[in-house]
């Protein structure tokens, strides 16, 4: 089952569909700056659950975020849970560079 996924950046979303089907299978929202890119939510429809369908979203768009250079903040639990068992993609991952001294 090919998936393919791509960036809409009007909708602010990553898309996926399966077997060059036009109904959207699945999509990733995200708030993007110029330096980061935060994943807010993540949704498959039914039928495509346990299809990989969301792990092809997280894989392209964190592809993607590498390729483009941007930090990525995983706010949506999907995304969280996917990176923290890809370690691969854990660089990634925003730090807050800024300290607060006492």
């Amino acid at each position: 089952m090919p998936i393919e996924v791509s960036d809409v950046p009007e909708g602010r979303r990553y898309e996926a569909r399966v077997d060059g089907n036009s109904v959207v299978a699945g999509f990733a929202e995200y708030i993007r700056t110029a330096e980061l890119i935060a994943f807010v939510h993540t949704e498959v429809s039914s039928e495509y659950e346990g299809k990989g369908v969301g792990s092809a979203l997280v894989r392209a768009s964190l592809d993607a975020a590498r390729a483009e250079g941007l930090w990525v903040l995983a706010t949506c639990p999907f995304y969280a849970g996917w990176i923290a068992r890809h370690v691969e993609y854990q660089d990634l991952l925003y730090q807050s560079r800024s300290k607060v001294n006492d």
